[in-house]
């Protein structure tokens, strides 16, 4: 079963989010502080973040650096309300999965998350083979 961390400040999106993708079959973690998100990105084996690009103390770029220096790997994916062209190349560049602008479609945003999974599954079964083939 694969584990989603979701980040967002408003309560209302992490009960959406948990609500649409548990049935799914995914292991959901929500969390409404950024601070607390990176310590469970320290501690827990995570195979995806979504995190809101606007929230207090930290913001979604900032989020997804930090994650970055614990599992460059890991794929993000940042949500945002606020949606600028400028911000989603900038997410991009900085190696964001990807970047969906907030109200999402259910399913464009379902693809999207199975689309990343499958992508980390592939890069994690890379790296193992790799190992196992310089041993």
């Amino acid at each position: 079963m694969e584990t989603i961390l979701i980040i967002d400040d408003e309560k209302n999106y992490l009960v959406i989010l948990e609500a649409l993708l548990s049935p799914e079959g995914y292991e959901i973690i929500t969390e409404d502080n950024a601070m607390n998100a990176l310590r469970l990105i320290r501690e827990t084996d995570l195979d995806l973040i979504i995190t809101d690009m606007k929230m207090p103390g930290m913001n979604g770029i900032k989020l997804l650096e930090e994650s970055k220096k614990i599992n460059p790997e890991l794929p993000v994916i940042i949500m945002t309300a606020y949606g600028t062209i400028e911000r989603a190349v900038e997410a991009m560049k900085k190696r964001a999965y990807d970047y969906i602008t907030k109200p999402f479609r259910n399913e464009e945003l379902k693809l999207t998350i199975k689309k990343a999974l499958e992508n980390y599954r592939l890069i994690k079964e890379n790296r193992l083979l790799s190992e196992a083939l310089s041993d």
